[in-house]
Protein backbone atom coordinates (compact mmCIF):
# COMPACT_ATOMS: atom_id res chain seq x y z
CA UNK A 1 0.00 0.00 0.00
CA UNK A 2 1.05 3.75 -0.81
CA UNK A 3 2.15 5.08 2.53
CA UNK A 4 2.72 9.15 1.89
CA UNK A 5 1.10 12.22 3.92
CA UNK A 6 2.16 14.85 5.96
CA UNK A 7 0.93 16.78 9.43
CA UNK A 8 1.78 19.02 12.39
CA UNK A 9 -0.77 19.16 15.24
CA UNK A 10 -1.84 21.11 18.04
CA UNK A 11 -4.80 21.02 20.79
CA UNK A 12 -6.16 21.08 24.13
CA UNK A 13 -9.85 20.41 24.76
CA UNK A 14 -11.70 22.79 26.61
CA UNK A 15 -12.63 22.28 30.12
CA UNK A 16 -15.96 21.78 29.18
CA UNK A 17 -15.46 19.39 26.29
CA UNK A 18 -15.71 16.08 27.88
CA UNK A 19 -13.63 13.04 26.49
CA UNK A 20 -17.75 11.28 25.53
CA UNK A 21 -17.87 14.46 23.05
CA UNK A 22 -14.48 13.39 21.02
CA UNK A 23 -15.49 9.64 20.01
CA UNK A 24 -15.14 8.74 16.44
CA UNK A 25 -18.04 7.24 15.82
CA UNK A 26 -20.36 6.67 19.02
CA UNK A 27 -22.27 3.70 18.69
CA UNK A 28 -22.17 2.85 22.52
CA UNK A 29 -19.26 1.75 25.26
CA UNK A 30 -19.62 -1.99 25.77
CA UNK A 31 -17.19 -4.25 24.75
CA UNK A 32 -17.42 -7.76 23.72
CA UNK A 33 -14.32 -9.56 24.29
CA UNK A 34 -12.51 -12.83 22.20
CA UNK A 35 -9.25 -14.90 21.89
CA UNK A 36 -7.85 -16.89 19.05
CA UNK A 37 -5.79 -20.17 19.40
CA UNK A 38 -1.79 -19.49 18.98
CA UNK A 39 -0.33 -20.92 15.94
CA UNK A 40 0.41 -24.40 17.77
CA UNK A 41 4.96 -25.49 17.96
CA UNK A 42 5.50 -21.18 16.77
CA UNK A 43 7.37 -19.11 18.91
CA UNK A 44 6.01 -16.60 20.64
CA UNK A 45 6.81 -12.89 19.41
CA UNK A 46 9.15 -11.21 22.24
CA UNK A 47 8.24 -14.06 24.51
CA UNK A 48 4.91 -12.56 25.50
CA UNK A 49 1.66 -14.88 25.77
CA UNK A 50 -0.96 -13.01 24.21
CA UNK A 51 -2.13 -9.22 22.18
CA UNK A 52 -4.87 -7.60 23.22
CA UNK A 53 -6.44 -5.66 19.57
CA UNK A 54 -9.61 -3.66 20.08
CA UNK A 55 -11.53 -2.20 17.09
CA UNK A 56 -15.06 -1.63 16.18
CA UNK A 57 -17.89 -3.61 14.59
CA UNK A 58 -17.51 -0.64 11.82
CA UNK A 59 -17.03 -1.38 8.20
CA UNK A 60 -14.47 2.24 8.53
CA UNK A 61 -12.06 -0.74 10.71
CA UNK A 62 -12.09 -2.94 7.56
CA UNK A 63 -8.50 -4.04 8.03
CA UNK A 64 -8.95 -5.41 11.51
CA UNK A 65 -13.29 -7.42 10.52
CA UNK A 66 -11.08 -8.68 7.54
CA UNK A 67 -7.36 -9.30 9.22
CA UNK A 68 -8.70 -11.17 12.19
CA UNK A 69 -11.46 -13.37 9.97
CA UNK A 70 -8.80 -14.15 7.67
CA UNK A 71 -6.44 -14.82 10.64
CA UNK A 72 -3.40 -12.72 9.38
CA UNK A 73 -2.78 -11.41 12.99
CA UNK A 74 -2.75 -14.54 14.53
CA UNK A 75 -0.66 -16.07 11.27
CA UNK A 76 1.94 -13.04 12.51
CA UNK A 77 1.86 -13.27 15.98
CA UNK A 78 2.72 -17.19 15.98
CA UNK A 79 2.54 -18.05 19.33
CA UNK A 80 1.54 -15.18 20.62
CA UNK A 81 -2.30 -15.44 21.54
CA UNK A 82 -4.54 -12.66 19.56
CA UNK A 83 -7.45 -11.80 21.83
CA UNK A 84 -9.80 -9.39 20.66
CA UNK A 85 -12.11 -6.65 22.51
CA UNK A 86 -14.83 -4.91 19.88
CA UNK A 87 -15.70 -1.33 21.10
CA UNK A 88 -18.74 0.57 20.41
CA UNK A 89 -17.21 3.91 21.07
CA UNK A 90 -13.72 5.91 20.99
CA UNK A 91 -13.78 6.81 24.89
CA UNK A 92 -14.28 3.35 25.73
CA UNK A 93 -11.37 2.11 24.10
CA UNK A 94 -9.33 4.91 25.14
CA UNK A 95 -10.26 3.82 28.74
CA UNK A 96 -9.53 -0.13 27.39
CA UNK A 97 -5.90 1.20 26.69
CA UNK A 98 -5.25 3.29 29.32
CA UNK A 99 -6.62 0.52 31.99
CA UNK A 100 -3.90 -2.03 30.10
CA UNK A 101 -7.24 -3.89 28.91
CA UNK A 102 -6.03 -3.68 25.26
CA UNK A 103 -2.45 -3.08 23.95
CA UNK A 104 -3.53 -2.10 20.76
CA UNK A 105 -6.77 -0.75 18.88
CA UNK A 106 -8.54 0.63 15.58
CA UNK A 107 -9.76 4.07 16.36
CA UNK A 108 -11.09 7.21 15.06
CA UNK A 109 -9.02 10.67 15.23
CA UNK A 110 -10.94 13.15 17.17
CA UNK A 111 -10.82 10.21 20.09
CA UNK A 112 -6.89 9.31 19.43
CA UNK A 113 -6.32 13.12 19.66
CA UNK A 114 -8.60 13.62 23.08
CA UNK A 115 -6.58 10.31 24.28
CA UNK A 116 -3.45 11.93 23.96
CA UNK A 117 -4.19 15.33 25.29
CA UNK A 118 -6.27 14.01 28.40
CA UNK A 119 -3.10 12.12 29.13
CA UNK A 120 -0.83 14.92 28.54
CA UNK A 121 0.69 13.13 25.76
CA UNK A 122 1.55 9.82 27.62
CA UNK A 123 -0.75 7.74 27.20
CA UNK A 124 -0.55 6.84 23.64
CA UNK A 125 1.27 6.61 20.05
CA UNK A 126 -0.08 6.61 16.54
CA UNK A 127 1.33 4.27 14.81
CA UNK A 128 -0.55 3.42 11.78
CA UNK A 129 -3.26 4.80 8.79
CA UNK A 130 -5.94 2.01 8.50
CA UNK A 131 -9.00 3.66 6.35
CA UNK A 132 -9.61 6.68 4.20
CA UNK A 133 -13.09 8.28 3.19
CA UNK A 134 -16.72 6.34 4.30
CA UNK A 135 -18.74 9.78 5.23
CA UNK A 136 -21.14 11.60 3.61
CA UNK A 137 -23.75 14.29 3.99
CA UNK A 138 -27.26 12.22 3.16
CA UNK A 139 -30.31 13.90 3.08
CA UNK A 140 -34.19 13.75 2.44
CA UNK A 141 -34.56 14.53 -0.91
CA UNK A 142 -38.17 16.06 -0.60
CA UNK A 143 -36.76 17.95 1.66
CA UNK A 144 -33.54 18.84 0.33
CA UNK A 145 -32.49 19.07 -3.24
CA UNK A 146 -29.64 21.46 -3.05
CA UNK A 147 -26.42 22.58 -1.40
CA UNK A 148 -27.91 25.83 -0.10
CA UNK A 149 -31.20 24.06 1.12
CA UNK A 150 -29.26 22.72 3.84
CA UNK A 151 -29.63 26.06 5.84
CA UNK A 152 -32.53 26.02 8.23
CA UNK A 153 -33.02 22.16 8.12
CA UNK A 154 -32.24 19.74 11.10
CA UNK A 155 -28.91 17.25 10.32
CA UNK A 156 -27.60 15.03 12.28
CA UNK A 157 -23.91 14.30 13.41
CA UNK A 158 -22.56 11.54 15.34
CA UNK A 159 -21.54 13.03 18.58
CA UNK A 160 -20.72 16.66 20.11
CA UNK A 161 -17.19 17.48 19.06
CA UNK A 162 -16.67 13.96 17.02
CA UNK A 163 -14.83 13.88 13.98
CA UNK A 164 -18.05 13.79 11.65
CA UNK A 165 -19.38 16.65 14.02
CA UNK A 166 -16.35 19.28 13.46
CA UNK A 167 -16.34 18.44 9.86
CA UNK A 168 -20.13 19.64 9.46
CA UNK A 169 -19.73 22.30 11.53
CA UNK A 170 -16.51 23.65 9.17
CA UNK A 171 -18.38 22.70 6.03
CA UNK A 172 -21.62 24.97 6.81
CA UNK A 173 -19.27 28.13 8.20
CA UNK A 174 -17.59 27.63 4.84
CA UNK A 175 -21.46 28.25 3.30
CA UNK A 176 -21.59 31.12 5.33
CA UNK A 177 -24.00 30.04 8.73
CA UNK A 178 -23.37 30.74 11.66
CA UNK A 179 -24.33 27.49 14.42
CA UNK A 180 -23.01 27.83 17.86
CA UNK A 181 -21.11 24.78 18.23
CA UNK A 182 -21.83 23.44 21.98
CA UNK A 183 -25.84 24.09 21.07
CA UNK A 184 -25.86 23.51 17.63
CA UNK A 185 -28.71 25.92 17.42
CA UNK A 186 -28.23 28.39 14.32
CA UNK A 187 -28.73 28.75 10.68
CA UNK A 188 -28.42 24.70 10.31
CA UNK A 189 -29.77 22.62 13.52
CA UNK A 190 -26.89 20.40 14.12
CA UNK A 191 -28.91 17.42 16.35
CA UNK A 192 -26.58 15.06 17.73
CA UNK A 193 -27.52 11.74 17.39
CA UNK A 194 -26.11 8.30 18.04
CA UNK A 195 -25.28 6.25 15.04
CA UNK A 196 -27.31 3.43 15.49
CA UNK A 197 -30.22 5.49 15.68
CA UNK A 198 -30.06 7.86 13.06
CA UNK A 199 -31.77 5.54 10.16
CA UNK A 200 -34.89 5.42 13.50
CA UNK A 201 -35.17 9.41 13.58
CA UNK A 202 -34.55 9.83 9.56
CA UNK A 203 -37.40 7.37 9.35
CA UNK A 204 -39.53 9.27 11.55
CA UNK A 205 -38.85 13.03 10.16
CA UNK A 206 -37.21 14.43 13.26
CA UNK A 207 -33.89 15.20 10.92
CA UNK A 208 -33.88 16.17 7.45
CA UNK A 209 -30.25 14.59 7.06
CA UNK A 210 -27.01 13.42 8.52
CA UNK A 211 -23.20 13.81 7.91
CA UNK A 212 -22.02 10.25 9.03
CA UNK A 213 -20.06 7.66 8.56
CA UNK A 214 -20.36 4.13 6.95
CA UNK A 215 -22.45 2.07 7.36
CA UNK A 216 -24.94 4.27 8.62
CA UNK A 217 -24.88 6.79 5.53
CA UNK A 218 -25.65 4.13 3.37
CA UNK A 219 -28.81 2.77 5.93
CA UNK A 220 -29.48 6.16 5.40
CA UNK A 221 -29.62 5.65 1.95
CA UNK A 222 -31.59 2.54 1.79
CA UNK A 223 -34.29 4.51 3.68
CA UNK A 224 -34.51 6.58 0.47
CA UNK A 225 -32.36 9.38 1.68
CA UNK A 226 -29.87 10.99 -1.56
CA UNK A 227 -26.28 11.39 -1.06
CA UNK A 228 -26.09 15.54 -1.43
CA UNK A 229 -22.28 15.28 -0.70
CA UNK A 230 -19.56 12.89 -0.23
CA UNK A 231 -16.65 14.27 2.28
CA UNK A 232 -13.60 12.50 0.04
CA UNK A 233 -15.03 15.66 -2.34
CA UNK A 234 -13.78 18.12 0.05
CA UNK A 235 -9.93 16.79 0.59
CA UNK A 236 -7.39 17.04 -1.82
CA UNK A 237 -6.96 13.86 -3.31
CA UNK A 238 -10.22 13.01 -1.85
CA UNK A 239 -8.36 11.56 1.16
CA UNK A 240 -8.83 11.87 4.81
CA UNK A 241 -8.38 10.41 7.77
CA UNK A 242 -11.10 8.19 9.04
CA UNK A 243 -9.08 5.25 10.99
CA UNK A 244 -6.01 4.86 12.62
CA UNK A 245 -4.13 2.04 14.48
CA UNK A 246 -2.51 3.16 18.79
CA UNK A 247 -1.09 1.33 20.85
CA UNK A 248 -0.23 2.04 24.50
CA UNK A 249 3.40 3.53 24.84
CA UNK A 250 4.18 1.41 27.42
CA UNK A 251 3.53 -1.84 25.19
CA UNK A 252 5.37 -0.27 22.56
CA UNK A 253 8.43 0.39 24.46
CA UNK A 254 8.06 -2.98 26.17
CA UNK A 255 7.15 -5.17 23.32
CA UNK A 256 8.04 -3.55 19.78
CA UNK A 257 8.29 -6.78 17.95
CA UNK A 258 4.91 -7.15 18.87
CA UNK A 259 3.85 -4.05 17.89
CA UNK A 260 5.83 -4.44 14.57
CA UNK A 261 3.93 -8.19 13.58
CA UNK A 262 0.44 -6.71 14.39
CA UNK A 263 1.33 -4.04 11.99
CA UNK A 264 2.83 -6.13 9.71
CA UNK A 265 -0.31 -8.21 9.54
CA UNK A 266 -1.98 -4.75 9.01
CA UNK A 267 -0.08 -4.29 6.06
CA UNK A 268 -0.31 -7.33 4.70
CA UNK A 269 -4.19 -7.26 5.23
CA UNK A 270 -4.53 -4.01 3.44
CA UNK A 271 -2.85 -5.20 0.26
CA UNK A 272 -5.01 -8.56 0.61
CA UNK A 273 -7.81 -6.31 0.53
CA UNK A 274 -6.97 -4.18 -2.17
CA UNK A 275 -5.99 -7.69 -4.51
CA UNK A 276 -9.40 -9.56 -3.16
CA UNK A 277 -12.04 -6.73 -2.58
CA UNK A 278 -14.85 -8.85 -2.86
CA UNK A 279 -13.35 -11.36 -0.92
CA UNK A 280 -12.27 -8.94 1.68
CA UNK A 281 -15.85 -7.30 1.47
CA UNK A 282 -17.79 -10.60 2.09
CA UNK A 283 -14.77 -11.44 5.30
CA UNK A 284 -15.38 -7.88 6.66
CA UNK A 285 -19.65 -8.83 6.48
CA UNK A 286 -18.31 -12.01 8.54
CA UNK A 287 -17.20 -10.84 10.97
CA UNK A 288 -19.33 -8.03 11.68
CA UNK A 289 -21.84 -11.12 11.90
CA UNK A 290 -19.97 -12.75 14.66
CA UNK A 291 -19.28 -9.42 16.87
CA UNK A 292 -22.75 -7.78 15.88
CA UNK A 293 -25.29 -10.46 15.56
CA UNK A 294 -26.22 -9.70 12.16
CA UNK A 295 -24.28 -8.99 8.81
CA UNK A 296 -25.28 -5.84 6.60
CA UNK A 297 -27.83 -6.22 3.60
CA UNK A 298 -26.28 -5.77 0.10
CA UNK A 299 -27.72 -2.29 -0.72
CA UNK A 300 -26.16 -1.42 2.81
CA UNK A 301 -23.10 -3.28 2.25
CA UNK A 302 -21.64 -2.88 -1.14
CA UNK A 303 -22.27 1.17 -1.27
CA UNK A 304 -20.86 1.42 1.95
CA UNK A 305 -17.47 -0.87 1.26
CA UNK A 306 -16.72 1.24 -2.25
CA UNK A 307 -16.72 4.47 -0.60
CA UNK A 308 -13.67 3.21 2.12
CA UNK A 309 -10.30 3.31 0.90
CA UNK A 310 -7.71 1.22 3.22
CA UNK A 311 -4.51 2.73 3.64
CA UNK A 312 -1.20 2.05 5.77
CA UNK A 313 -0.54 6.03 5.25
CA UNK A 314 -1.83 8.00 8.53
CA UNK A 315 -2.81 10.35 6.41
CA UNK A 316 -1.16 13.16 8.94
CA UNK A 317 -1.69 16.68 6.69
CA UNK A 318 -5.80 15.69 6.87
CA UNK A 319 -5.31 14.82 10.86
CA UNK A 320 -4.03 18.51 11.23
CA UNK A 321 -6.74 20.35 9.02
CA UNK A 322 -8.97 18.47 11.18
CA UNK A 323 -7.71 19.59 14.43
CA UNK A 324 -7.79 23.39 13.16
CA UNK A 325 -11.44 22.96 12.21
CA UNK A 326 -11.99 21.59 15.90
CA UNK A 327 -10.23 25.35 17.20
CA UNK A 328 -12.05 27.02 14.19
CA UNK A 329 -15.37 25.31 15.48
CA UNK A 330 -14.56 26.46 18.75
CA UNK A 331 -14.73 23.07 20.39
CA UNK A 332 -10.84 22.85 21.01
CA UNK A 333 -8.08 25.49 22.00
CA UNK A 334 -4.54 24.83 20.27
CA UNK A 335 -1.79 23.20 21.85
CA UNK A 336 1.05 21.12 20.40
CA UNK A 337 0.39 17.50 19.54
CA UNK A 338 4.04 16.78 18.70
CA UNK A 339 4.52 13.23 19.54
CA UNK A 340 1.59 11.50 18.75
CA UNK A 341 3.10 9.29 15.98
CA UNK A 342 5.73 6.80 16.26
CA UNK A 343 5.98 5.51 12.61
CA UNK A 344 9.06 3.53 12.76
CA UNK A 345 7.48 0.29 13.14
CA UNK A 346 5.05 0.74 10.50
CA UNK A 347 8.32 2.30 8.21
CA UNK A 348 10.45 -0.92 8.99
CA UNK A 349 7.47 -3.15 7.55
CA UNK A 350 6.74 -1.23 4.87
CA UNK A 351 10.40 -0.98 4.00
CA UNK A 352 10.30 -4.88 4.06
CA UNK A 353 7.21 -4.69 1.99
CA UNK A 354 8.83 -2.92 -0.56
CA UNK A 355 6.08 0.36 0.24
CA UNK A 356 7.17 3.86 0.34
CA UNK A 357 7.94 5.31 4.03
CA UNK A 358 4.61 7.11 5.41
CA UNK A 359 5.01 10.49 7.18
CA UNK A 360 4.41 12.09 10.28
CA UNK A 361 4.69 15.70 9.49
CA UNK A 362 6.42 16.16 12.03
CA UNK A 363 4.87 15.26 14.96
CA UNK A 364 6.79 12.47 15.35
CA UNK A 365 7.93 10.88 19.32
CA UNK A 366 11.95 12.03 19.54
CA UNK A 367 14.17 8.81 20.15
Amino acid sequence: MPATPALRRTFAVLAALPLLALAACGYGSQAKENTEQAIAGAAKVDGLDSVKIGYFGNLTHATALVGRHEGLFQKELGGTTAEYATFNAGPSEIEALNSGSIDIGWIGPSPAINGYLKSGGKNLRIVSGSASGGVKLVVNPEKIKSLKDVKGKKIATPQLGNTQDVAFLNWASEQGWKVDAESGQGDVSVVRTDNKITPDAYRSGSIDGAWVPEPTASKLVAEGGKVLLDEADLWPDKKFVITNVIVSQSFLKEHPDVVEAVLRASVKTNKWIDANPDKAKAAANAQLEADTGKPLPADVLDPAWRSIQVTDDPLAATLNTQAKHAVEAGLLQQQDLAGIYDLAPLNRVLKGEGEPEADDAGLGAKS
